[in-house]
């Protein structure tokens, strides 16, 4: 705008009036006017001409390559610099591009988040955390829904399936209160997805006396303690081969988490113990006691 005003100027219309309407400041216009083009903006032009003329003969490539592109053409700045003017001017590798989102929102939660980030339990089946996540096969993807209990870290219940309905919430819930049994107030914490919010699921959280919460949009740390373990499964399992068949993908997850998960991998936030070997010890004392 500093142009217009100057050529308005120019014109005999007074400084003061043009920037009133236009909304501007006068001391940033002379300023400007002293010195139209500072020195780091005529660099970045250089730069940016010679980023923009390696992005066009190969749009592959990211910011990276496209500075070593600028370097070679004797621009010399850091990386960041690189990113920042690549940035600006959004020239990104065409095959990193970031794919846009759906348009759809997460509905309105169904629970209060009754936990807020408090991870701790003083007893089995006092909070419980539950997920899904998903991974390509040749077959196609399949989902796996995990429920997590906080005191021992232990997967207490989980399903898989080629479809991601809320039946699958479901069914990982039964298989839970299936193998712990007095599940009475317990409080089971998920994310706002579709399947924690269907009616099936808050039925079946009813059916069994536990009590919902739901985290907020967008936070992932409001879960956090149930994707530390998807992490988990994602390195040992999910990414350490291609998976040909849903049943191969299938077999490796419950081999990996009754077998190593539960009975050969110890946590240091369980004193170097494995989840099995923590609810032993520390459930066995208290039931002496009882």
């Amino acid at each position: 705008m500093y142009p217009l005003v100057r050529e308005l100027a120019g014109d005999g219309i007074p400084v003061t009036v043009t920037c009133r309407v236009l909304k501007l400041a006068r001391q940033p216009y002379y300023r400007w006017l002293a010195d139209p083009i500072s020195d780091r903006e005529l660099t970045d032009a250089y730069l940016a001409n010679a980023l923009f003329d390696a992005h066009r003969d190969d749009p592959e490539f990211g910011y990276r390559y496209l500075a070593d592109e600028a370097r070679d053409a004797g621009h010399h700045a850091c990386d960041r610099t690189m990113w920042r003017v690549c940035s600006t001017n959004q020239w990104w590798s065409a095959f990193g591009k970031k794919r846009a989102k759906n348009g759809k929102k997460p509905g309105p939660p169904v629970h209060d988040d009754l936990v807020q980030r408090d991870f701790t339990a003083q007893a089995p089946n006092e909070l419980w955390l539950a997920d899904i996540t998903e991974h390509k096969t040749g077959e196609g993807k399949l989902y796996v829904c995990a429920v997590k209990d906080v005191f021992s870290n232990r997967i207490v219940g989980y399903s898989i399936s080629d479809r991601m309905k809320s039946r699958l919430a479901v069914a990982a819930v039964d298989n839970a209160v299936s193998r712990r049994a007095d599940v009475a107030g317990c409080v089971l914490h998920t994310d706002r997805g579709s399947q924690f919010r269907s009616r099936k699921f808050v039925r079946a959280l009813s059916r069994h006396d536990m009590v919902g919460s739901m985290s907020k949009v967008g936070a992932a740390g409001d879960n956090a303690a149930m994707e530390s373990f998807f992490a988990l499964l994602q390195r040992n399992v999910l990414d350490r081969r291609a998976w040909g068949t849903r049943q191969e993908l299938r077999i490796a997850i419950v081999t990996w988490i009754e077998r190593t998960y539960h009975r050969r991998r110890r946590q240091a936030a369980l004193g170097r113990l494995t989840p099995i070997e923590y609810e032993t010890i520390m459930t066995t004392p208290a039931a002496h006691a009882a």
